[in-house]
Formats: structure tokens, C-alpha cells, sequence
């Protein structure tokens, strides 16, 4: 059986490009057996030789520049697997040892560069190996490239001129930052490669009249893009473009890192930070490199949610749209309609919102940024997988139409060649067929695009409502037409009104906004009026939005938030409505603003292993010792979890005892987190405290006990929370084991000063919560932190009748297990001691009487929903006699702290008639339910007396039963 000839494999290409590839076979043979060297001819060869030689003419011609490159590649088996990290690297600096100046070195390289884009377009194109692998490998050759030829030119300079070092005597290197697809690992394979040069100090070599080091460092730059970037015989190495500089062309080559932080936080520009986010150090020392990026990283990704990006990045593509038209550039693949820039755009505009906030959103590679979005419920699964298939082929079809001639083309093929060609190089039979799979990706992502940076409120009808309620914004209506109008979109006071509106008006126009911001705030109040009409009392949301207005007019973000997504603005609308409590702590907080964006997170309160989660989360990227980024981030998670809760209750879509179960469980894991920064904090400097001697030494126990509302899981809005803290440390060698010991007592004081500090010290995010301690051991005159022996004999012996009725409602919120379980055994023992009844009934009625002279309002014809008679202080105080009367003969009433579950204990127990339980728990359920709709309203617990008649009698029949009869 004769061989299959090459011609024969030829003959089943596309007729219009056989004839190519059989001259270049032909002048390929000749060329090898004049220099003897190994011709293929195994069929399973020469068929993806065919295909990949039909495909790229510069492959083809390589090869037949130099016949021996294919026989070493398949000698070597290189061409047969792909490169392990790293290896590129020490393939340069094998092809470069035997440079010994700039221009043997830039030589070496195109001889290098060469050999291996072959290796990779080969592979590529034969179907042997995938995207990853191929955008991977095109990255690591030009780093490669990058790494030796400055390493090289950098030894050479140094040993002309010197070294220059930075002030603590270190050498320092030229920082190279790769951009755009070199910094994101994504590089295509004929491009340009974009970078930027940054060394860490300036300074001068030598004596005081040397050479600068930014004279140095320039002339370090010049020689690295002279030596890539020159055209010779061989070709060139990359073309360096270095546009993307601060001030570009007309700025210096080179920078130190003080300037380029200096340039980028004063002058940086919306598309610089779009640049950064790809940027990637791709030479220079690792140390110094990091802490450039670490430098740069405030400029890229902003604390505060950005929602201007979107404005910026439309502006951007509509510039790049009209650029298009004006080119007749429709058919290109990267930025015509629907191209890669289209998906860059929608992965980059998430990453400069939220980037601050998300570290998973801090990537480079658009598809890892992609699959992030949906793991983050930013945009929809099945679109994310859409679009990654979509830059797949986009970046595929990219590669293909460079790989032909080693060109930076993105302009689909007009010719039958070429269309042939890219065809079969995309695994198409013909033109047709590619060209639909492509319209249909493109078509998708055009069509996500607009989904994501379309403009919001573009429907006519509301265009021309908009257009009316933007003259009365600016003041151009005259007053007739104005209240006319307002009184059509509902204000039914459409003076007071425009009064409100033109005080508004008068209060931002004296602040500096800048002309961004003061667009955006013209764009936002027409909106924002349209969407106040609905409100059920129009006037009071306008005033309550005005402050927040004046709040966040000098953070435009905030602005463009709420321009951007009509459904935050229509939820800032709903919430201010109903409730000025959270209209003040979205005035107090707008960084909370990014939680009225998804109306299923918002009004959906998370539970407790979802909080823990997000608090995680909160925390990942802090470091240990970044107490102040600390503090920040428990306040802003303690707010938005809050909010949520509010905006839930508002809507009626959370009952009173689950929205106290939120309140409580988010405090308690706020106090869980304190705590464990505080005692990691001490234990750094000081070590773990411990006690005792031999084996009996162990570690020392702290804990801190909720009393109150905390403890008895009712905590409301604003609530403070009433804390105890205790240690189990006490004994011999009661020390901690470090470099700087302390005595346990010194750090157990310490601990509990640094966990107050952390609650309610006031930061510019607020406090976390106001602490009350009144309730420790001996009260404001006692330790403030107490051991648990002298808490166990303080309550056995000093405490008083209100003590013991407090620690009905106390319960372990945080701290060592074997502390907190000590701690129950105390409770439990006192809590179950044999009491006097007729004493303790004394006891509780007078501090009670005494409460009531003090603390409850006494105005004419209005009821203190807290301390009033009949209201919850004396509900509470019923459950904690029933409790310290009974519970030394039923030990199960002291199993819970919270007095629904208590009340239910005494009426399992026949203690009390069931009732008398059924009206006090209903009571205690619409009294604590009205305190939270007041708290939210911003208005005190009191209500006109003519509320709650019914059940308030009822209460004090019970009471009086209970403590004016003479039998208990």
C-alpha cells in the first residue's frame, strides 16, 4: 500500500486555499533537503500541518525560513505538550545566555519569540490545545521576553553607572507594569503589549551632582522598548506602546512611586482606573512591585459602591460606537457591536462598582470575573455562561485572524480567502455557517450590554413628564404652573412643597459638586419627584429625602446609584415613606444606599449562618492589625443587616418576635467578632492567659453575658445592650505566656476596655452599639470585669432582689464555653434558690413602684407603652417573680431568658392559670410591636391613653392579683 502524499492530505482543503499551501509545502522541502534536514511524512502529521499551514501563512513561512525549527519542535516534543509555569522563562534565558550587549540580546529574542509562537499557533490551530492554554502561554512568552531583557539591560546599566538604592541602602529595580491583556494573562497573539514604569525612590547615583535615578530609570525604559520594539532582519520581539502612562505621550517614561500614586489620587481619569484594573506586574523586583499595586489599589477600587462607572463606561463605548461608524469598523470583532470590548465592559463595570467592597471582584481575567458575578446574584447564571462562551469564540476568532500573518487585525476577512481560511481555522465547513455562530454570539452580548449600560427611564411618556419636573427643578416655571404640577404628580401641598424644593435648591447650589456631580443631581431630581408623587404623604418623604440629598450632594457616586437603577430610587422613596427612622440612618450611612438595589435581598432579612457568612466576607481582606478598617466594617455590616430587618418590618413581611430574633442574632455576632479581634489583639502582645501549676495548669476563661433585652432575645431598634463580663483566670500563676506578660486580672481589664472602645466608640461610620455595665457585681463602683468565684459570691451573698430578677433574663452571648457553661450553673443555682414568698413579693412590688415614680412619663391622657401600669415593665416583672418564686421546686423555669418562653414555662408548670398567660404574652407581643412601629417613626413609646384600655386592664388585674392580695 503506497503512502499517503501530502498532496493527497492537501487536497482536502478548501480548493481556494490548496494551491498556497502546496507551493509553501514544495518550497519547504526544497529548503530542508538542500540544508539535510528531516522532512515530516507520517500522514498523522502532515494532515493538521495542512490545516495549520492553510491557516497561517506566517506559521508556513517560518518554517520555511528555517526547515530545521519543525524537526527540533517535534524532536524536542514541545510541540506535542504544553509548558509548565515557568518553563518559558528558562527557555529565554537558554536562547539569550550567549548575548553580550543590547543588540546580540534584542536578536536572540526575535529568534526566540519566533520558535515559540510557532510552537503555540500550531497548537492552537491543529486543535491541541484550548484557550486557557493558548492565552496562558502567549502571556508567559512575553513576560518572559520582558523579564530577561530588563534583567540583562538593568546589570549592564548598573555596571556602567552604578546602582541606585533607596534610602535604607536596597537596590531598587524598574517596576514594569503589563496592561490590558498582558496584565490580565489574556494576551492575543499579535499584540501590541501596553506597559507602564514606575522604580520606588528618588535619588541621585553617586555624588550630589550624579546621574538621577529618573534619568536612570529613562534611559533603563528606552533601552528595554528600543531592544523589544526595534525592527531588524529577524523581525521585532513586541511592539511597546506606553500610551497608557500618566499625561501619555507628552508625560515621562518613568515615574516614581510617590508621583504616580500623587498623579493617580489627583488627577487620575475614569478610564485610567479602567486601565488599572487589568494591571499586573510583569518585571522588576516582587517586593517593590507589590507595593506599587498595593499603592494603586485605593485609586482602582473605591471604598464606596461607584455607580458612575456605568456613566463613564457608556461614555466610553459611545465614543468607541461613533469611532466605528466613522471607520466603517462594523465587522470588527473587538470593538464593533456585540465584540470582546462589549463583555469586557459589562465584567469591568461591576469591578470598578463594587471592587472596593468585593475581593472577588479584584481579578483580572474576565471570565474568573464573570463566573464571580454569578456566584454573587449580579447577573444571571445562564447569561454569565452565555457571554463566557461567547468571549471564547470572540477571542478564538481573534487569535485565528492574527495567527495568519503575525498581524493585529480585528477586522473580519472580506476576501473568499480569507473567509475560507478563518473558517476552517474556527472548525466551520464554510464562510456561512461561522459567520451565523458568530452573529449569534454577538447578538447576545450586544444585547447583555444594553441590558447592563442601557439609560434607565427612557420610555416617552415618562420623558416628557421628566422634561416638566426638570423646569421646575431649575426654577423655570412660574408659580401657578409649579404648584399645578406638583399638585398633578400628588402633592396635595404643593406650596409648602416648592418651598421645600427651593431650599433645596438654594442649599446645594452653594456647595462645590462640580459640574458631574451637579449633572447628576439635574438628571436625579426629576426622577426623584415623579417617584415622591406616590408616596402616601408626598411632602414629608420630600423633606426627609432633602437632608439625605444634602448629605451625599458632594459624593456624586451616591448620585449616580440612584440615577442608574430606578429600582434603588423607587425603594429610597418606599422606605423614606414609611419610615423616618430609616430615612435618617440612610442620611447618617449612604453607603447603605447599595442595599436598596435588589428588593430580594432587602425585604429578605438573612438568617443567622448567612450573617456569619457575610461577616466573614467583611473581613477577609482586612489585616489582622488594620483595627480602624475593623471597626469600619463590623459598623457597616451591623447597619446594613439592621436595614434590612427595617425594611422587612415595614413591609409587614417579618413578625415582631422574628425581628427581634434578627436584632439579637446580629448583635450577638458582633459582640462574637469583638471579642475575638480584641482577645487576638492581647494575645499577639501579651499571650494566652492561663492559671494554675503542673497539670492542672490550663487556659483562662472570659466570657461576656447579655443581660436585658439581649438576653432575653428582644433587643428593638437602637436598643443599647446591657453587658456582664466575666473570667475563669483566677488561681497560681495566674499569668499570660508571652514576650510581655501580664497578670490575668490586668488583661482580663484590658480586654473588656478594648471590647467597650470597639462597640461604642463614635467613628465616621458611626457606633456600633451603646454599652451599659450598671449591671455588673456592685454596679459602676465594681470590677469591670469579675472573676466567676466573686460572681458566684456576690450573688449568693450581696446581690439584691432586682439583681436576681435581672439574671432571669441573662444568658452567655460569647466567650470560652467552659466560662459561659460556669456562668449557667451559677444562674441556675441562685435562680433556684428557696425564696421568702411573701418577702420577695414585697421586694418586687416596691422596686417597681419605685420604677414607676421615676422613669415613666406622666403627661395627661397619654400611656407609657414601657413604664406606664399595666405595660411591659409590668408584664416583666411578673414573669420574673413567678420565676424566682417557683423555680426552686421547677427547676425547667430557668431554662430560657426570654419572657414569652418563661410565661409558657409557669403555665406548663400550673403556676399560673393559662389564661392569664394567653392575655400577658398577647400583651407583651402588641405592647413590643407598637414600641417597634414607634422607634421607626422616630417617636417615644407613649400613646394616647384611649390605646390598649382593654388589654391594659387585663395587665393590671393580673398584677393585682398577683402582688396587692394576700395570698401569693
Amino acid at each position: 500500500m503506497n503512502p499517503v502524499t501530502f498532496e493527497e492530505i492537501a487536497a482536502g482543503l478548501p480548493e481556494i486555499l490548496r494551491e498556497d499551501v502546496q507551493r509553501a509545502w514544495a518550497r519547504y522541502r526544497e529548503r530542508a533537503e538542500t540544508e539535510d534536514m528531516r522532512i515530516p511524512a507520517h500522514p498523522d502529521f502532515l494532515r493538521p500541518l495542512a490545516r495549520v499551514w492553510a491557516a497561517s501563512e506566517y506559521v508556513a513561512q517560518s518554517c520555511e525560513r528555517e526547515p530545521g525549527l519543525l524537526a527540533e519542535l517535534l524532536e524536542s516534543g514541545e510541540l506535542l505538550a504544553d509548558t509548565a509555569r515557568g518553563e518559558l522563562r528558562a527557555r529565554a534565558e537558554t536562547a539569550t545566555a550567549e548575548a553580550l550587549n543590547a543588540f546580540d540580546l534584542g536578536e536572540a529574542l526575535r529568534r526566540f519569540r519566533r520558535r515559540e509562537m510557532v510552537r503555540i499557533a500550531w497548537r492552537d490551530l491543529a486543535g491541541w490545545a484550548g484557550l486557557d492554554e493558548v492565552l496562558r502561554e502567549l502571556t508567559e512568552l512575553a513576560t518572559a521576553c520582558l523579564q530577561v531583557t530588563l534583567e540583562r539591560l538593568h546589570a549592564w546599566l548598573c555596571r556602567e553607572l552604578g546602582t541606585p538604592k533607596d534610602s535604607a541602602g536596597r537596590p531598587q529595580s524598574l517596576v514594569v507594569l503589563g496592561m490590558g491583556k498582558l496584565g490580565a494573562g489574556e494576551l492575543n497573539f499579535s499584540s501590541d503589549i501596553d506597559l507602564i514604569f514606575a522604580y520606588p525612590e528618588p535619588g541621585r547615583l553617586g555624588k550630589r551632582d550624579g546621574l538621577s535615578y529618573e534619568e536612570f530609570f529613562t534611559r533603563l525604559g528606552q533601552q528595554l522598548i528600543d531592544t523589544l520594539n526595534r525592527q531588524t532582519g529577524e523581525g521585532f520581539v513586541y511592539r511597546v506602546d506606553m500610551r497608557l502612562r500618566p499625561y501619555g505621550d507628552s508625560g515621562p517614561l518613568v515615574m516614581d512611586f510617590d508621583m504616580l500614586e500623587e498623579y493617580y489620587q489627583s488627577q487620575g481619569r475614569e478610564w485610567e482606573r479602567y486601565a488599572l484594573i487589568k494591571a499586573h506586574p510583569v518585571a522588576g523586583d516582587p517586593d517593590q512591585a507589590a507595593e506599587l499595586m498595593e499603592l494603586l489599589r485605593p485609586f482602582i477600587y473605591r471604598r464606596y459602591l461607584d455607580y458612575g462607572a456605568f456613566e463613564q463606561l457608556r461614555e466610553m463605548k459611545a465614543m468607541i460606537t461613533r469611532q466605528v461608524q466613522r471607520r466603517g469598523m462594523e465587522d470588527n470583532i473587538k470593538l464593533g457591536p456585540g465584540g470582546i470590548r462589549e463583555v469586557e465592559f459589562i465584567a469591568q463595570a461591576f469591578q470598578l462598582i463594587r471592587g472596593g467592597q468585593e475581593a472577588r471582584l479584584r481579578l483580572r481575567q474576565v471570565q474568573d470575573v464573570l463566573r464571580n458575578l454569578a456566584r454573587l446574584d449580579l447577573l444571571p447564571g445562564f447569561a454569565v455562561e452565555r457571554l463566557i462562551q461567547a468571549y471564547g469564540f470572540l477571542r478564538r476568532t481573534e487569535n485565528r485572524l492574527q495567527a495568519f500573518a503575525d498581524e493585529q487585525t480585528h477586522e473580519l476577512p472580506t476576501d473568499a480567502a480569507g473567509q475560507a481560511r478563518l473558517a476552517l481555522a474556527m472548525d466551520f465547513p464554510d464562510w456561512a455557517a461561522f459567520l451565523k455562530q458568530l452573529d449569534r454570539h454577538r447578538r447576545f452580548v450586544e444585547e447583555q450590554f444594553q441590558q447592563v449600560f442601557g439609560s434607565p427611564h427612557t420610555s416617552e411618556e415618562g420623558d416628557r413628564e421628566t422634561e416638566a419636573l426638570a423646569g421646575l427643578w431649575q426654577d423655570q416655571l412660574d408659580e401657578e404652573a409649579a404648584l399645578a404640577l406638583l399638585h398633578e404628580i400628588g402633592f396635595e401641598h404643593p406650596d409648602e412643597a416648592r418651598r421645600l424644593l427651593g431650599q433645596l435648591h438654594h442649599s446645594l447650589e452653594s456647595r462645590a459638586m462640580g459640574k458631574r456631580g451637579r449633572d447628576r443631581l439635574d438628571r436625579l431630581m426629576p426622577l426623584l419627584l415623579a417617584a415622591i408623587g406616590e408616596a402616601r404623604d408626598p411632602n414629608e418623604t420630600l423633606a426627609r429625602l432633602a437632608r439625605l440629598l444634602e448629605t451625599i450632594s458632594g459624593r456624586s457616586a451616591y448620585l449616580a446609584l440612584l440615577v442608574e437603577n430606578p429600582m434603588a430610587l423607587s425603594q429610597l422613596v418606599q422606605l423614606c415613606d414609611a419610615s423616618p427612622w430609616i430615612a435618617a440612618e440612610l442620611t447618617r450611612h449612604p453607603i447603605l444606599l447599595d442595599e436598596l438595589l435588589d428588593p430580594r435581598t432587602l425585604y429578605t432579612p438573612p438568617g443567622r449562618e448567612q450573617l456569619e457568612a457575610m461577616l466573614e466576607r467583611r473581613f477577609e481582606n482586612i489585616a489582622p492589625d488594620d483595627l480602624e478598617t475593623q471597626m469600619d466594617a463590623l459598623r457597616h455590616f451591623k447597619q446594613m443587616a439592621v436595614l434590612r430587618v427595617a425594611a422587612a418590618d415595614v413591609a409587614g413581611a417579618t413578625p415582631l418576635m422574628v425581628v427581634s430574633d434578627y436584632l439579637t442574632a446580629i448583635a450577638e455576632l458582633v459582640v462574637q467578632k469583638v471579642l475575638a479581634i480584641t482577645w487576638d489583639h492581647l494575645v499577639a502582645r501579651h499571650g494566652a492567659p492561663r492559671c494554675g501549676t503542673g497539670k492542672a495548669r490550663r487556659d483562662a476563661g472570659f466570657a461576656i453575658i447579655g443581660y436585658g433585652k439581649l438576653g432575653g432575645i428582644e433587643l428593638g431598634y437602637g436598643s443599647d445592650l446591657d453587658l456582664v463580663f466575666l473570667n475563669d483566670g483566677e488561681g497560681e500563676e495566674a499569668c499570660t505566656e508571652g514576650a510581655k506578660p501580664l497578670d490575668n486580672a490586668v488583661f482580663f481589664a484590658r480586654l473588656g476596655q478594648r471590647i467597650i472602645h470597639l462597640l461604642n466608640t463614635l467613628t465616621p461610620a458611626g457606633v456600633l452599639y451603646e454599652v451599659d455595665m450598671r449591671l455588673r457585681p456592685s454596679g459602676a463602683s465594681g470590677l469591670l470585669v469579675t472573676d466567676m468565684a466573686a460572681f458566684a459570691a456576690y450573688q449568693h451573698e450581696e446581690a439584691w432582689t432586682w439583681e436576681h430578677q435581672a439574671l432571669v433574663r441573662a444568658r452567655g452571648v460569647a466567650g470560652d464555653p467552659d466560662t459561659l457553661a460556669a456562668f449557667e450553673a451559677v444562674r441556675r443555682e441562685v435562680l433556684c434558690r428557696r425564696r421568702d414568698p411573701e418577702r420577695l413579693r414585697r421586694e418586687v412590688r416596691d422596686m417597681r413602684s419605685r420604677m414607676r415614680t421615676e422613669l415613666a412619663v406622666r403627661e395627661s391622657g397619654r400611656f407609657d407603652l414601657k413604664q406606664g401600669p399595666g405595660g411591659i415593665a409590668d408584664i416583666e416583672f411578673i414573669v420574673q417573680y413567678g420565676v424566682l418564686r417557683w423555680a426552686h421546686a421547677h427547676p425547667d423555669l430557668v431554662r430560657y431568658s426570654d419572657n414569652i418562653r418563661l410565661l409558657e414555662g409557669l403555665a406548663g408548670a400550673g403556676l399560673m392559670a393559662e389564661d392569664d398567660v394567653r392575655v400577658l404574652s398577647n400583651a407583651y407581643r402588641a405592647y413590643r410591636k407598637r414600641v417597634h412601629n414607634l422607634t421607626l417613626q422616630e417617636v417615644p413609646a407613649v400613646v394616647y391613653e384611649g390605646e390598649f384600655v382593654q388589654t391594659r386592664s387585663a395587665v393590671l388585674g393580673i398584677w393585682k392579683r398577683i402582688f396587692e392580695s394576700q395570698e401569693s
